[in-house]
This record gives structure tokens, sequence and C-alpha cells, in this order.
């Protein structure tokens, strides 16, 4: 895993400085003078120690260019100085899995981290990378150290903390069977206006019913022990103090606590700070009330483990605190009344592995204020590491649990961790030119917290190999003026040239500017370059790939002829802007293709034997030939159609060329087949043309047409198809009475159907008729014009009217 780790960040580092690099050829523009220079622009650069490797005119920093350039340009593999950095691990001891029943082993022996040592040489541009395992012991030894305010409105919490001891060492027993605790305690600077110092309050600074102790900075009561019973006895003792403003001095407690170890007694085991108050605190430049200027020099101060500087020194900045408790791995337990839980919350971010926990009004909950806050920071581990050399980057990958990975600032830490939980991190270092001088330098890389650290020293490669190898005052380099190395000289002070055969002084002078004019003209070095000790040095392009050439710098490699928009067609490579072609291609600008390939016609001829190929292209003799290979002709007939005439005449003895068949039709070899079978197949021959003609009986011939270059063949089947026509009469009157048939069959359907039709119409009259109920004497429509009115008093005689 690790092997394969390091393979993929190193690739990647390579990936990501090509990309940075893709805006031009950095080797070439760093117009670097020496191997050394040249590695340090990047890890794609090399330089060629060949010492013939230079053609004329070329300047020594073009023996500086990637390595693929470099072997394109004539320098062999084995004469281009390319070195490589390296990760080597020193010390690799594996970390311990101890159980809590298990034998009780020297704090010094447990081993959370692996590697401890590591050896990096590191090349300019190029990352190197390692793996990091850290997993957390089982057992792991704590200090736990109580720093108390003792101001008065602290007076409750005291007594409740003075059984802390006894009670904390049985919690404590679930988590480590290894762990101390001390004490101390603070107030705030003995000076004005913090205290009053009149000399009744320096005795009693509490009002006169109360007894209190005199106020102080801070105390180191207790140094760590493992004895719980004898915290209990000392903390019982103490007094609570006073001043008179509310911040209190805690920052000055807390800076005596992390820079005086020994008096302490911290070991390299886990470190526990808990502070404990009711206030807010001082920082830097508060002091200057009571007169304090001088900064904290973060240093012990300690005597009869009592701070007796605090009148003299400031208070310490956050930033000063932050630095002394991360370099003595001290992971610092904020144990605050409510009221000032929000100030503490915002200190806790400044400061790292730190934790805020609500201290009760009067401490009762202390206890489980520190386990919950201890389970808290344990379970986060977080990478940290020491100041790095200027130009060297460190980018970090986490690895974590349930295969969750981070990278960035995330990729430092990983959460959630618990006892016997092991976590991975790839760490990639990447340094850019030559930091330190070449010196080495090391670095410490670490978890916040702990105090185990691994050593990583990086040693700088600015310098090629064959820089060892140089040759002092070496007669190569004009009478012993330079040190030959890596096929160069390197000149001493005051000489230049690439042999160093000039004098600073020497170098603008009409003699050896002479030297740099072609043909006695006036120009020197072609105003393509400059004269140095009477030879010239052609300028640099902005275009790494294009150079100027020569004694007088007059060639170059970019005015050549172009086609299709590029030099030499693509085809070629110019030299002294002339074009000189890769083979099958010539021409001035490389565009003419020797290559027949592609006028080769289906039929395997050259331009269908209709012309010749000229520069990959068909150049048809025949104008009315046209098309790729010349197999488009509008006017022609078909090839059957054109050669049906010679064939029917050669076979048959017949067609419209009989007469002047041996005149017109000698052009081909023909072959006589008996049956169409026997002709040859395509599949055989692609070039071969089926064609199917009549001849002048109306006869079917068949034959094939084969051209390959000059040689023209024809097969042909020489029995006929006669096919005989059709009897046209009996057809014709097959016909004529079919339709008259046909006509007849329609006429009696029709006849058929009106017979029906009438029948049913008539008996549906019938029925009608018989169904009538009219005397067939009366019109039953007819209305009489006749009315009879009669005269009641007449009688019943009728009048009519």
């Amino acid at each position: 895993m690790y092997s394969k780790m390091l393979l993929l960040a190193a690739l990647l580092g390579t990936i990501s400085l090509g990309l940075a690099q893709s805006d031009g050829n950095e080797c070439v523009k760093a117009n670097a003078k020496s191997c050394g220079q040249c590695i340090q622009v990047g890890n794609k650069c090399g330089w060629c120690t060949d010492a013939d490797f230079l053609k004329q005119g070329e300047p020594t920093s073009s023996r500086c260019d990637d390595v693929e350039t470099l072997e394109k340009k004539g320098c062999a593999k084995i004469n281009i100085e390319n070195p490589h950095g390296r990760v080597k691990i020193i010390t690799n001891k594996p970390v311990t899995n101890r159980m809590k029943d298990g034998p009780k082993v020297n704090p010094d022996q447990i081993t959370q981290i692996a590697p401890q040592k590591l050896s990096v040489d590191l090349r300019s541009g190029e990352a190197q990378s390692f793996s990091l395992k850290f997993k957390r012991a089982e057992d792991y030894p704590i200090d736990l150290y109580y720093l108390m305010d003792l101001s008065y409105s602290m007076k409750d919490d005291l007594e409740n903390v003075k059984n802390l001891g006894t009670d904390l060492m049985k919690e404590m027993q679930n988590i480590t069977s290894d762990f101390r605790i001390g004490f101390g305690s603070f107030v705030e600077k003995t000076v004005m206006p913090y205290i009053s110092t009149t000399p009744a309050k320096l005795l009693n600074p509490c009002t006169s019913d109360l007894n209190c102790t005199s106020p102080f900075s801070y105390k180191n009561v207790l140094p760590l022990t493992t004895k719980g019973t004898r915290f209990n006895d000392l903390v019982s003792k103490q007094q609570i103090s006073g001043n008179l403003d509310s911040p209190e001095g805690g920052f000055d407690a807390i800076m005596q606590v992390a820079v005086c170890g020994d008096l302490i007694g911290w070991r390299n085991v886990t470190r526990l700070l808990i502070f404990s108050t009711d206030a807010g605190f001082h920082f830097a430049g508060d002091g200057k009330l009571g007169g304090i200027v001088l900064p904290n020099d973060g240093r012990c101060h300690l005597v009869n483990n009592e701070y007796t500087m605090s009148h003299y020194y400031d208070y310490p900045s956050i930033a000063h605190l932050v630095q002394k408790l991360s370099d003595n791995n001290i992971q610092t337990i904020f144990a605050v009344t409510e009221e000032f839980q929000p100030v503490y919350k915002e200190l806790k971010n400044l400061i790292p592995k730190s934790a805020v926990g609500t201290l009760s009004s009067d401490s009762s909950n202390v206890i489980k204020l520190i386990i919950d806050a201890y389970n808290s920071l344990s379970s986060e581990v977080i990478l940290e590491n020491s100041k790095l050399p200027e130009d060297v980057s460190i980018v970090y990958t986490s690895h974590c649990k349930n295969g969750v990975s981070e990278t960035g600032e995330n990729g430092r830490k990983c959460s959630n961790i618990s006892i016997g939980d092991e976590v991975t991190f790839d760490v990639v270092i990447t340094a850019k030119g030559c930091p330190s001088k070449g010196k080495s330098e090391t670095i410490k890389i670490k978890m916040q917290g702990f105090t185990e650290e691994v050593e990583v020293v990086l040693n700088f490669i600015c310098e090629c190999a064959c820089h060892n190898e140089g040759i002092p005052k070496s007669p190569l380099c004009h009478f012993g003026n330079g040190t030959f190395e890596c096929g160069a000289c390197r000149c001493n002070d005051g000489r230049i040239g690439q042999k160093c055969e000039c004098s600073t002084d020497e170098v603008r002078t009409e003699d050896l500017d002479a030297n740099c004019r072609m043909d006695n003209g006036t120009e020197i070095c072609s105003n393509n370059g400059d004269c140095i000790c009477g030879t010239c040095e052609c300028k640099k392009r902005d275009n790494p790939e294009e150079r100027y050439s020569g004694k007088y710098c007059q060639c170059d490699n970019f005015n050549c002829d172009r086609s299709n928009n590029k030099l030499c067609g693509g085809h070629g490579e110019c030299i002294c802007r002339v074009c000189h072609c890769y083979a099958n291609y010539t021409g001035s600008a490389c565009d003419c293709s020797l290559d027949t390939s592609t006028c080769l016609a289906k039929n395997k001829q050259i331009c269908n034997g209709r012309g010749e190929c000229k520069c990959g292209v068909c150049k048809c003799t025949d104008p009315k030939f046209q098309g790729a290979t010349c197999e488009v002709c509008p006017t022609c007939p078909g090839v059957c159609a054109e050669h049906k005439d010679c064939v029917e005449c050669r076979a048959f003895k017949t067609g419209a060329k009989a007469e002047t068949c041996m005149k017109d039709c000698m052009y081909f070899e023909m072959v006589t087949v008996n049956s169409r079978e026997e002709l040859p197949q395509p599949g055989d021959e692609p070039y071969i043309t089926h064609c199917k003609e009549k001849d002048a009986s109306d006869c079917w011939f068949y034959y094939t047409y084969a051209a390959l270059n000059d040689t023209k063949v024809v097969h042909v089947v020489t029995p006929t198809e006669c096919i005989t026509g059709p009897a046209v009469i009996p057809i014709v009157a097959g016909v004529v009475a079919g339709i008259v048939l046909i006509g007849l069959a329609l006429l009696l359907i029709w006849k058929l159907l009106m017979i029906i039709h009438d029948r049913r119409e008539f008996a549906k009259f019938e029925k009608e008729k018989l169904n009538a109920k009219w005397d067939t004497q009366e019109n039953p429509i007819y209305k009489s014009p006749i009315n009879k009115f009669q005269n009641p008093s007449y009688g019943r005689k009728g009048v009519a009217l």
C-alpha cells in the first residue's frame, strides 16, 4: 500500500507541475548556465553532459531542456542528468498493541505513530510522499493539572474541589491505570489597579470579618502526583484571596504551567490542564494599566513554586499562549460558569486541542465536566507540523474510520476515534527551487496533544551528480579559467564565454566583433544574436521550440516553407531555413507524398490505369476521366457497353465490328469458356467486371472484362442464350375471349339482380292492395259539396240550400 501511494502521489505531483508548465518550456526560458541551475527549474528539466552536444551558435543554456527534447536533439539518455528525489524510512517502530490488564510499561516505550524518522530527498517541483499510521493506545498514561481561580467569588467552589483528588482518581481508573494529578492556583498581578496595595489589604484583601490569604499571581501548590489523598490535604489548606477588578490573571498562570515542565512534573504522556474560573481574563497590553510594559518572555519564573515576575512582565498574548501550549503538548479544558461561556468558546477556537465545559456555580459537576471534555478531546486527532523552510509546501490526506477520506485542511484530522482505532495520513511534500541554499532541514510532525513526533529530514537536491566530478582549472576551459563540469565550463569570476576564453574587460572590442560578421557584412550575428568573446551566441525566441543557430546565427528552424499552415507540411524538419523531408515526402514544403496507396483504385490499379500518381494524387492522362482514382467518366458508356462490339466480333464473328475486328479489337486477350460458372468470380479478382449483352440475333452472351495495369483479359461464354419468343396470336385471342366472357357474366349477374328486385317490389304492392279498407266505388278522399240544415220551427222538413 505504501509503495502504491508513493507512486501515485509522485505521479500527481508530476502531472500538476506539467500542467503548470503548459504555457511554455520553462527549462529553456530559465536560461540556466549550469546543471545545478537547470534541475532547480522543475522536475521535467534535464541537462545534457555530452561535451559535443551544442551546435554552432547555441549558448550553454541550450543544454537545459526537457528530457524528451534533449533526446530528440541527439543527447544520449546516459548523458542526461535528471536526478529524482526519494523517501527513506530511518526509524519505524510498530505502534503499540497494549491492553489495560497487560503488563505495565514505561510511557517512553509506548508508540502511537509510525514511522518515527524519515529522510526525504527533494528536487524542485517533484512531490515526495509517505504515510503516517496512528493508533490510539489503550491505557495510555494521563497527567492532569488542576489550575483554579482563588479569588473571593470562587469561595464555594473551593469547598467542592477539596475532595476532587480521590474522587477523580477513582473515575480516571476507568480510562487509565497510570494517572497523576496536580494543583495550582492564581489570583492577579500584585500591583495597582488589580489589587489594593495598602498594607492591610496586602495582608487580607477581603473584608475584616473574613480571613483571606494575601494576593498572589500564581502558585504551584502540588506538582503532579499519583497520591489523590495528598491532593485533598493540600487543597484543603488553601484559602481564598481577593482582587479589585473582575478579569483575573489566569494567563500568567497558564504560561508558567506550560513552560515550567520540570517543576510541574509533566511526563511525555497525555497532558491535561483544567482551568477553572468564574471570570474573564487579562491579556497582553492590559499590564500597561499597572505600569508594566515589558512583553511576557515565555520563560519559567517560579521561585519556591510561586511566580515572582508578575510585576515585571506583561500578561502573555493569546498567540503566545497557543505557541507554548502546542510546543508542550498541553490540552486545555476551560471549566467556566455559564456567564462566561461565550468568551471562552471564542478563546477555544483560537487554541488548538482545547475544550470548554460549563461549571456549576459551586463546581459540584467538575468531575463529569473533566471526563466529558477528555473524551471529546481524545476522540479527535489532528496533525500539525513545525515551521517549514521557505518554498516548501506540505499537503495532508486523511483516511479515517469507515473509509472516510479528506483533503485540504480537513486532511489533517480524523474524528470519532476510539481506543484501539487505527487511522492513516498521506503526507506529500514539495519544494520549489533550492531552499536553505541546499542545507538539510528538519521538520517535526506530531498529533496535537501528544508528545510523540515524527522527524522528517529534508535533503534538497541542488546540484547534479556530475558536479562532484568537476575538474577545477581544467585546460578545456581556456588555460584553466574555469571548472569543467557536466560537459561545460563553469567560468571563474571575471571570465565569460563557452570556454571561458574572454575576460569581462574584453567583451566589447571591434576586433572581436569582426569575428561575428558574416561575409564581412555590417550585421553582427545576423541581428539574431550577441557577439560574446568573438563568438555568436544566438538569441532565444519566446517560443522555446523556435531556435536560431549557425556560426553567425544565420540559420533558424522556423522560416521554412509551409503547407496547410504547417511548417514543412508537418512532414519534415526545418534546418537552416530549408525543409529536410521525412521518408516518402518531397517538395520544398514536404507536401508531396511519394506514397501511392492513396492513388490505388478498387481494382488494385494505380489511378485505374488512366493516370499517374503525383504527390499522392491521381493526375488523369485522359481528360474525359476524373475522380480521386480517375474512375469517373461522365461522357463514357459503361465498361460492358464499351467492349461489347469487340467481344461479339471476336467470339462470334458478328456484330457492328465484324468487318474491322482484326484492326480495332485486338487490345485484349480472350479466353472462351463453356458456361457461366467457369467465368472468374469477383471474390477471386475484385477488379473484374461481369457483363451481359445481346448480339445481332437478339441472343444473350456473357463475358468478364479484367484490366490489371496494361494487361486486359476477356473471358467469354461461347454458347449464346437464345430465348424463343411467346405465341402472340393465341395469347391475344385468349385475352379477347376472356374479356368477352367476363362481360357476359357481368350482364347475366346484373339481369338476375334486376329480376329479383322487380319481384320483390311487385309482391310489396300486392300486399298493400290487400290491406286497403275502403269501397272500391268510393273515393276515400272525396268530400261532398252539399250541406244540410234543419229549421227547428218548421218541423222535420229539411230545407235544401
